[in-house]
C-alpha cells in the first residue's frame, strides 16, 4: 500500500474541511452540555473533537479501506489499536482538537493534529491551526514547511543550539507524579524561559519552527506525538525518549525530549528531567 503526493494533498484537505465545518463553527459558541470531563477536569471532550474526528475518519475510511485508523476518541471504545500502529501496512492518527481544555475556554491555542504511518514508521504528519487556517506538514525526508491559508510556503527549521541558561522551551510537568513533577519545575528555571501551553500542536509547532530550543512529554498517546516528532526531526532537530532509544509507533510510555542536537538532547536530559 502506498502513500503519494496526491494522497498527502487529499489529508491535508480533509483536515481543513473538518477544522471549517466542525471546529471553528464551535469554537466559543459551546453550550455547557457541549463539554464532557474525561478523566479530569483539564482532560475535556467537546462536540468540536467527536465531530471532527468523525469527519476525518469517514474521509480517510473512503479513500484508504484497509488503513488501520487511531482517533483519539475512539481510543476510548477500543484501546488494542495502538499496538497495531507498530505493525499495520498503512495507518493514521487522529487528534482532532488538540488543546480541547484551551478550545473550550475559548482560547485560540489548539489544532488538529494527523500522522500517517507505514510498516511502523511514521512518513507523513500535518499539523493544522483551524483559528489562522495554516499548516505544518512534514514528509519523511521530504523536510518540515509551514504552509499558510493564502498558499505561501516556507521550509522550517530547529533552534540552533544554545547554553542552559539562554534555552526557551517546555516540559509537560502536568501528567507527572512526584518526586518528578516537583523536580522539574524546579529545574525548569535554570533555562531562559518555561512555557506551559497544555497542546502539543503549538508545542511541536514552535520547536519545529525554532521558536524553542526544546519541549518534552512524559505521557505517549500516539496522536499527540508521531506527527510532531516527525515535523521537528524533519526540521534538523533530534528526538528521543527519556532511556536514549528512538520513539517509535505503538508506544505509549517513557517519556520524550526533543531539542536542537543530540548534545542539547542530553543537556536536557541531565539538567532538566535530572535522576
Amino acid at each position: 500500500m502506498t502513500f503519494s503526493d496526491a494522497d498527502f494533498d487529499y489529508v491535508m484537505t480533509i483536515v481543513a474541511e473538518a477544522a471549517s465545518k466542525e471546529i471553528m463553527l464551535r469554537f466559543r459558541n459551546l453550550d455547557a452540555g457541549d463539554i464532557s470531563e474525561k478523566t479530569s477536569a483539564i482532560d475535556l471532550v467537546t462536540e468540536a473533537d467527536l465531530r471532527a474526528e468523525r469527519h476525518i475518519t469517514a474521509a480517510l475510511k473512503t479513500r484508504f479501506p484497509k488503513a488501520v485508523i487511531v482517533g483519539e476518541e475512539a481510543y476510548e471504545a477500543d484501546k488494542s489499536v495502538v499496538p497495531a500502529l507498530a505493525h499495520a501496512e498503512l495507518a493514521f492518527t487522529i487528534d482532532p482538537v488538540d488543546g480541547t481544555f484551551n478550545f473550550a475556554a475559548g482560547l485560540p491555542v489548539f489544532g488538529t493534529i494527523v500522522a500517517v504511518i507505514a510498516n511502523g514508521e511514521t512518513i507523513a504528519s500535518i499539523i493544522h491551526d483551524p483559528v489562522l487556517g495554516d499548516t505544518l506538514t512534514a514528509m519523511k525526508g521530504g523536510g518540515t514547511f509551514l504552509r499558510r491559508q493564502t498558499g505561501q510556503a516556507r521550509r522550517l527549521a530547529v533552534a540552533a543550539p544554545a547554553s542552559l541558561k539562554a534555552m526557551t522551551g517546555a516540559i509537560s510537568w502536568g501528567h507527572m507524579d512526584e518526586p518528578e513533577r516537583s523536580r522539574i519545575c524546579g529545574n525548569l528555571s535554570k533555562t531562559r524561559m518555561a512555557f506551559s501551553l497544555n497542546c502539543s500542536a503549538y508545542e511541536y509547532w514552535m520547536v519545529a519552527s525554532g521558536k524553542w530550543h526544546f519541549i518534552g512529554h512524559s505521557k505517549l498517546m500516539p496522536w499527540d506525538h508521531l506527527a510532531g516528532v516527525l515535523a521537528h526531526q524533519e526540521a534538523g532537530g533530534y528526538t528521543a525518549k527519556f532511556d536514549g532509544t528512538p520513539y517509535r509507533p505503538g508506544e505509549t510510555t517513557g517519556g520524550i525530549i526533543s531539542a536542537p542536537d543530540e548534545e542539547s538532547w542530553r543537556m536536557i536530559r541531565r539538567e532538566i528531567i535530572g535522576a
